[in-house]
């Protein structure tokens, strides 16, 4: 990364100065920086999460995807006592398939989906005004680049770093996703 890209993410991006300092330092640097609202408005550092395994999901409750909120909750309760967490950011960029308010989102999952892991308020993961978060997801996984739909998926390794990059497609009962999760939990924190 040359020094005007770092300028310029750091400029447009305070949030970024820490992952963007690591990458010019020619260090693996870890997504999970920085403040972001839970899905009741209350702060959260996503820093808490290092150490941890950790499944970011861009969720929406009306698409043809909206189904993977059970398997991410199944997911979820089969190994968080190991060290896992999915983490859901509701996200209006792809066909508005979350118009609804925070409040509106939380009842949503919780009633029709039991879902107990981690919300988020919604964000923007694509194009203008992008969340820090998915600004560092979309140009370090690998491949780099946006988001394309809801439910896509970025796996972080207890090392902080992106272990892979999952299409909306692909869902959290997929062999290829559980193996690359349990490989990651397997590793001591």
């Amino acid at each position: 990364m040359s020094l005007d890209t770092l300028s310029l993410l750091v400029a447009c991006c305070p949030l970024c100065l820490a992952f963007s300092a690591a990458v010019a330092r020619g260090e693996a640097a870890s997504p999970l920086v920085g403040e972001v609202k839970k899905i009741d408005g209350s702060p959260a550092d996503l820093a808490a999460y290092k150490g941890k395994v950790v499944l970011v999901v861009n969720v929406a409750s009306r698409c043809g995807y909206t189904s993977q909120y059970a398997g991410l909750q199944k997911l979820y309760d089969a190994h968080k006592d190991k060290g896992l967490v999915v983490l859901g950011f509701p996200a209006n960029e792809f066909g508005a398939q979350e118009p609804g308010s925070d409040a509106e989102i939380a009842r949503f999952c919780s009633t029709k989906y039991g879902v107990t892991f981690p919300m988020f308020s919604k964000i923007v993961v694509k194009g203008p005004g992008i969340a820090p978060l998915y600004k560092a997801l979309t140009e370090t996984a690998n491949p780099p680049g946006d988001v394309k739909w809801n439910f896509e998926k970025f796996l972080i390794g207890r090392d902080g770093t992106i272990k892979g990059r999952y299409t909306s497609g692909v869902g959290p009962d997929d062999a290829a996703l559980k193996a690359a999760i349990e490989a990651e939990l397997a590793k001591a924190g």
